[in-house]
């Protein structure tokens, strides 16, 4: 069985350790510390967690990932390699399902935040993976777009999602898709075919779940 979630946590546990608790993301206002902080609270603080989602408990949330920020770092580390096995985001039954995405979108928040990052081959595996999970993101990313997008990641699928309207063509491998669809449009090598007022609004877009 694929196990892309535990893999794309080491390896960004990892680039975490070398790089240290203050360098750069792409998150704008984060060091890798406070998206360390970020990834412990999501998994040991429910309570806290549940303000990544809903606005009425973001300030608390908030909060608690600024005290967990300021702990100690190698703890910090230690806690974001090692989950926790109660918790319902990273247990044996959800982990795959759940973090694969999550862990190789903030490991990609690392990486591309350093000089001279370049785009990662991937496992075929985990590019298959990312496609399945990027297929849906695009449906609920683009639902409200007011064009007709063709989504296309080639070798793998294409799907159509939109408000419909002007035809527009977004290409690219299923990590750069994710990235993409995710918010990230500005480090994400995509291609994007249309009309230039269409394609701009899409490359501004506040995209994300």
């Amino acid at each position: 069985m694929s196990r892309y979630a535990r893999s794309e946590r080491e390896a960004l546990t990892d680039l975490m350790s070398t790089l240290g608790p203050d360098a750069p993301t792409i998150n704008e206002g984060w060091t890798v510390r406070d998206l360390a902080a970020h990834l412990v609270v999501r998994e040991r603080r429910p309570d806290a967690a549940a303000g990544i989602l809903l606005a009425p408990l973001r300030g608390h949330g908030e909060r608690i990932r600024q005290q967990v920020a300021a702990g100690d770092w190698a703890e910090l580390l230690d806690q974001v390699r090692h989950p926790p096995v109660w918790s319902p985001v990273s247990n044996p039954l959800t982990d795959e399902l759940v973090n694969t995405l999550e862990f190789f979108i903030h490991h990609e928040d690392v990486r591309r935040a350093q000089p001279q990052w370049r785009p990662r081959e991937l496992p075929a595996g985990l590019d298959r993976a990312l496609w399945r999970r990027s297929s849906t993101l695009a449906r609920m990313a683009l639902r409200r777009f007011p064009a007709r997008v063709l989504v296309q990641a080639p070798e793998h699928g294409q799907l159509v999602t939109g408000r419909g309207g002007e035809p527009l063509r977004l290409m690219g491998a299923p990590g750069e898709l994710i990235l993409f669809l995710s918010g990230r449009q500005r480090v994400a090598h995509v291609q994007i075919d249309g009309a230039a007022g269409l394609t701009d609004r899409l490359r501004d877009a506040k995209l994300g779940l």
